[in-house]
């Protein structure tokens, strides 16, 4: 009973049919994050685009100013001299041909990123079948296919995210954590969206940003009014 009024209180707190400025809509984000837990905020768009064809993808990456709030485990796939740089940077696994067997092997999938050279792809792509699945394979549009080791990795350590459609033409990002405070996470939120609407195809017609919500963990969604 406890829980359900706690519940009913977030969802008094919002009015479901109003548009919020991000500035309020934060706050009320904040408000409504009454865990024990330092909740994650978490930015939800639904995109007037249809995924389903290829001039209206919407995919790509942006640093956060202030980052996410969550350590990521970083693996690099890259041949003996890029091995050492990687290693530098604060890559969590390092590796070759030997950690590419160990995924196809053991199933091992113990890290969130995955970095590799171009020179690399072709031993990569023995298990695109299994990171795929799991949005872990790299690509060139993400940053995760590059010579430059020591920049993605400190972007992946840094704060960096990826946004992509999903097959609702839905795109969804960690923005921080409650605990940032709001203007942190207004100022990740700003990033974020406009890094989403730069990215609009042209073919796309009609209403690009067509619903725009902020939540927490276990928080009520806030719709954000946002002008192009």
């Amino acid at each position: 009973m406890k829980q359900a009024k706690k519940v009913t209180a977030r969802h008094e707190k919002v009015d479901r049919a109003k548009m919020y400025s991000a500035d309020d809509a934060m706050k009320l984000v904040i408000e409504n994050a009454t865990s024990k837990f330092d909740e994650s905020v978490e930015l939800h768009v639904r995109l007037g685009v249809d995924g389903r064809q290829a001039d209206q993808q919407v995919r790509g990456t942006v640093v956060l100013p202030n980052g996410t709030g969550k350590t990521l485990r970083v693996l690099v796939i890259a041949k003996p001299d890029k091995q050492e740089e990687a290693k530098k940077a604060g890559a969590d696994h390092v590796g070759g041909e030997d950690i590419v067997q160990k995924i196809v092997s053991q199933n091992w999938l113990d890290f969130d990123v995955c970095i590799t050279t171009p020179d690399m792809m072709g031993v990569v792509g023995r298990v695109a079948k299994i990171l795929g699945p799991k949005g872990l394979m790299p690509n060139p549009k993400s940053g995760t296919v590059t010579t430059d080791v020591t920049k993605a990795v400190n972007e992946a350590k840094g704060g960096k995210v990826e946004y992509r459609l999903d097959k609702g033409n839905n795109v969804h990002c960690l923005i921080g954590k409650v605990s940032f405070g709001s203007d942190k996470l207004v100022e990740n939120f700003n990033a974020l969206i406009n890094a989403i609407i730069k990215a609009k195809p042209s073919a796309a017609k009609g209403t690009y940003l067509k619903n725009v919500v902020l939540t927490s963990t276990m928080g009520v969604g806030v719709k954000v009014a946002v002008v192009i």
